[in-house]
């Protein structure tokens, strides 16, 4: 794939509430904080951002299968989704991409529910506990894995 392609920055249920849902996990920076944070970095590489927020899961699949030859990689927060979608995890694979795996907040650290991930065995990397550095770092990453 042309590193030439934009970088899809997903983000799952809820994380459209950032800022304002349980700031003393997730802090006080917004979604487009964090949407701006990855485009400033992507930047530096030379590369783009696509970014979709999505409380359907339906949704992020479609957006998902749309993205086959489309994007260069994808950073996603899966928010719930991470420990409960099947779904989700199989569509990840169709772009046959890069993918680094997001958590704003340290998910080991919390409840039990929390520590296993569909996600984490399909994704180059996992990033969790930095607050909405982990995207910085995720797209920092991704840069590297695509040499750019």
């Amino acid at each position: 794939m042309s590193a030439a392609l934009p970088i899809l920055l997903l983000n799952g249920p809820n994380l459209n509430t950032l800022g304002v849902r349980q700031p003393e996990v997730y802090g006080a920076d917004t979604l487009d904080d964090v949407v701006a944070l990855a485009e400033r970095t992507a930047a530096e590489a030379g590369l783009t951002v696509r970014s979709l927020q999505t409380n359907h899961e339906g949704v992020m699949i479609d957006a998902i299968h749309a993205a086959r030859g489309e994007v260069c990689g994808i950073v996603i927060n899966p928010g719930g989704w991470t420990h409960t979608s099947v779904a989700l995890r199989d569509a990840l694979v169709i772009p046959e991409v890069p993918i680094i795996e997001v958590h704003i907040s340290n998910v080991h650290a919390r409840e039990e529910f929390r520590h296993h991930s569909f996600i984490s065995p399909i994704a180059a990397a996992v990033i969790a506990g930095c607050g909405i550095a982990g995207y910085e770092f995720a797209v920092r990453r991704l840069a590297a894995l695509l040499d750019r």
